[in-house]
């Protein structure tokens, strides 16, 4: 299924100068403090797949939901550029899923980790998970080079919305991963992979075991920058999925 939805967002941008004292009567040559207040909506635009596993209207129960974020090149605006990796493609090519999976589409020339489509992301998420067929206690989120770094950043904001997560040669902010800590966490790279270094997985590896946690890393040793092939032909990721509940 294919859909579409947009999301008003809201932030106050602060800049520039306001009245004041120094700006009402201004010495030439000096420098004045100041500061602008306004309201700016920004309206984000993600298109996305969605796949319902067979049984999901027939049967009186909930589903698990995965999350699928692409990488650079599969940016908008063609939706069928999300079929080309990951689940999305296995789903294309006639592969059954027991999960509900969204695989949104990141605008042109954005990056998912970016504050507004982050923003438009967790809409997105609370919208699907409005559908009481979802188990919101078994919400999954995974992602692959933009999509990985994407997984880090909103599993570091929303670290009570997923129950486990499976960044795929991405990185995150190694400062932050202590939030995490308690968040089954399955890490892939490539050892040879140039274009986003392994170093970038492993700072958040190391970062969540010092904070406490047990994550499970994953390093492919001739493997270059497509590790993903690879993570999402593994039923055993799937599995590890399953075996996890939020608040276990």
């Amino acid at each position: 299924m294919i859909s579409r939805i947009a999301f008003l967002l809201t932030a106050a941008l602060f800049a520039g100068a306001c009245a004041s004292t120094q700006m009402s009567s201004p010495v030439p040559g000096q420098q004045h403090p100041g500061f602008f207040e306004t309201d700016v909506r920004t309206t984000v635009i993600l298109d996305y797949l969605i796949y319902y596993p067979e049984g999901f209207d027939s049967e009186d129960r909930e589903w698990p939901l995965m999350v699928f974020l692409h990488g650079l090149g599969e940016r908008g605006p063609d939706l069928d550029k999300v079929k080309i990796h990951g689940p999305p493609k296995l789903i294309d090519e006639g592969q059954q899923f027991p999960f509900v999976v969204l695989s949104p589409q990141c605008p042109a020339r954005d990056w998912w980790a970016n504050e507004a489509p982050t923003i438009a992301l967790e809409k997105l998420i609370d919208h699907v998970l409005s559908d009481p067929r979802i188990d919101e206690n078994r919400v999954y989120l995974t992602g692959l080079s933009m999509g990985g770094f994407g997984t880090w950043n909103l599993a570091l904001r929303n670290p009570d919305v997923f129950a486990a997560i499976a960044p795929v040669c991405g990185g995150g902010d190694p400062s932050r991963a202590y939030l995490i800590a308690g968040l089954p966490v399955w890490a892939f790279h490539g050892a040879k992979d140039t274009v986003v270094l392994p170093e970038r997985s492993e700072e958040m590896i190391q970062s969540i075991e010092i904070a406490g946690g047990s994550p499970r890393y994953t390093v492919y040793p001739e493997a270059a920058h497509n590790s993903w092939t690879r993570t999402y032909d593994n039923p055993e990721l799937y599995e590890w999925f399953l075996s996890h509940e939020k608040g276990d």
